[in-house]
């Protein structure tokens, strides 16, 4: 499957809980990806960085950042909603295998996240 930076289970098990199709959410994820993609720099002067591994960087965003997405490339709600879950399930597997996971889980209540892939 396709949807650097998120890893292909993460994206199957999104899927099964989305309502966007398996085949779509892949295709979705690039997209967003090729979008977030060069606003790097901004992330990494705005945004707190959550993790940064060999593969992604996550930074924690303001509530509504997905609202902004969605409004930049045209989503629908369904659509921003399914990548918004797919970011936040790398987040928290990334999370739990970085030993954070309960740090990850209170900075979520009050903020989103965005997982950018390094290029690498």
């Amino acid at each position: 499957m396709a949807g650097d930076p998120i890893e292909g289970e993460v994206l199957v098990l999104v899927a099964a809980k989305a309502s966007v199709g398996p085949q779509r959410l892949p295709e979705l994820v690039d997209r967003v990806a090729a979008d977030l993609g060069p606003r790097r720099e901004t992330y990494a002067r705005e945004y707190e960085r959550a993790y940064e591994t060999d593969d992604r960087t996550a930074f924690f965003v303001e509530d509504g950042h997905w609202q902004a997405i969605r409004d930049r490339l045209d989503l629908g709600e369904r659509e921003v909603d399914a990548v918004r879950r797919a970011h936040h399930e790398q987040l928290t597997r990334d999370g739990r295998r970085l030993g954070r996971i309960e740090e990850f889980e209170m900075a979520l209540e009050i903020r989103e996240c965005v997982v950018l892939g390094t290029g690498a």
